[in-house]
């Protein structure tokens, strides 16, 4: 994929320890992580927010914030869709907060090597994994959500469905280390990648506005090679603003440093680097005085809007500069050469036998390819 990009520029620097500062700071005792100071907190920014800090270093802080939402699961596995101060605020439960737990706690045992950390998560990752999987449909694709009463909306959204697909894939080889049962998530992720291959017939399209539509299959490994490569140039020049960044909405003049960082994380992703470090340089000038990025701006009057400094933006940034950079063992989270391919045309999770060895000794070596045990 070669989209019409500037030249090379010079690499962007990031100030790591002050993006994960300011997100400590907004994070309350108990671990949780709000949007911003006095503001809403969903389970999905939440733990972009922690897969931040992990990536920082703040190893203590991202733990206490797992402990957190450990703490708040429902018994069905799910999350509320927004609280403030305690109070719920919107009693949906999304199919993708659920999955994203396993995303974030594969990350930090990437980074950490902790299997006590995983131990401990395990209950959590297979409630929310769960949870999700009862909302798969019979073609595959993932059910948006229940409402609090416990219907069902039976809509799929494509970055939703593809947010779970990488959430089971990292459910998978957290499986695997421990030594569990994984079988019907392999099952899953090979319906959803199908699914995923085909999504108008699938998917509600209403979002293919968003420009998460566009680059989520690719980022989450749904597509891969000659496929995801096609995809983003057929819509480069339909969300990106050369100098400014991404659009959040493909026909409103508003770019988003969240949206832009996961561009680079995506391009990083297929080893498209020269392209990630041109889009992140769009951003590198779009930061408060002190050092936190704004949500976004539009062009070309340059108004920030919303004026809100949100701790999964600062996240997103530093996600994306350790994928530029590979600060650590969790740059390649996202990474398609890191996960090996499989036989149904998508990838599947890494070898765990790589990763985590000790989890081999003595027991079946999984087969990750088929979901099941050989001897």
């Amino acid at each position: 994929m070669k989209p019409d990009v500037e030249p090379c520029v010079e690499p962007v620097v990031v100030d790591v320890e002050g993006l994960a500062s300011f997100i400590a700071g907004i994070q309350k005792e108990d671990g949780e992580i709000p949007w911003s100071a006095g503001g809403k907190t969903d389970p999905w920014d939440h733990v972009e927010s922690a897969m931040g800090l992990s990536s920082a270093g703040r190893i203590e802080e991202a733990e206490r914030a797992y402990g957190w939402l450990a703490a708040q699961q429902l018994t069905d596995g799910s999350w509320w869709s927004a609280v403030r101060n305690g109070v719920v605020e919107d009693g949906t439960r999304e199919s993708n907060f659920a999955a994203y737990v396993a995303v974030g706690v594969w990350h930090h045992f990437l980074i950490t090597a902790d299997m006590g950390f995983l131990r401990r998560m395990w209950p959590t990752v297979k409630g929310g994994l769960d949870y999700a999987l009862s909302l798969q449909a019979p073609e595959g694709e993932i059910y948006w959500a229940k409402n609090r009463e416990g219907k069902i909306d039976p809509m799929a959204l494509l970055t939703g469905s593809c947010s779970v697909f990488m959430s089971f894939k990292c459910g998978i080889n957290i499986a695997a280390c421990l030594g569990k049962e994984n079988t019907s998530w392999s099952r899953a992720l090979a319906r959803l990648g199908r699914a995923i291959e085909n999504p108008p017939s699938h998917f509600n399209m209403i979002k293919a506005r968003f420009s998460m539509d566009w680059y989520y299959p690719i980022l989450t490994g749904a597509l891969t090679g000659e496929a995801a490569r096609r995809r983003l140039a057929r819509y480069w020049k339909k969300f990106t603003v050369p100098g400014w960044g991404v659009r959040c909405v493909c026909d409103r003049p508003w770019v988003t440093m969240a949206e832009t960082s996961e561009l680079v994380l995506t391009l990083a992703a297929i080893e498209a680097f020269e392209e990630a470090e041109r889009v992140f340089s769009w951003i590198v000038d779009k930061r408060y005085a002190d050092g936190s990025y704004w949500m976004g701006v539009t062009f070309p009057d340059r108004v920030i809007w919303p004026d809100e400094r949100t701790t999964w933006t600062a996240a997103a940034v530093i996600l994306a500069y350790d994928a530029l950079r590979r600060l650590t063992p969790g740059a390649g989270l996202f990474s398609h050469s890191s996960w090996m391919d499989a036989q149904w045309q998508g990838p599947l999770p890494v070898p765990v036998k790589a990763v985590c060895p000790a989890a081999y000794e003595g027991r079946a070596e999984v087969n990750l390819r088929k979901g099941h045990s050989v001897a």
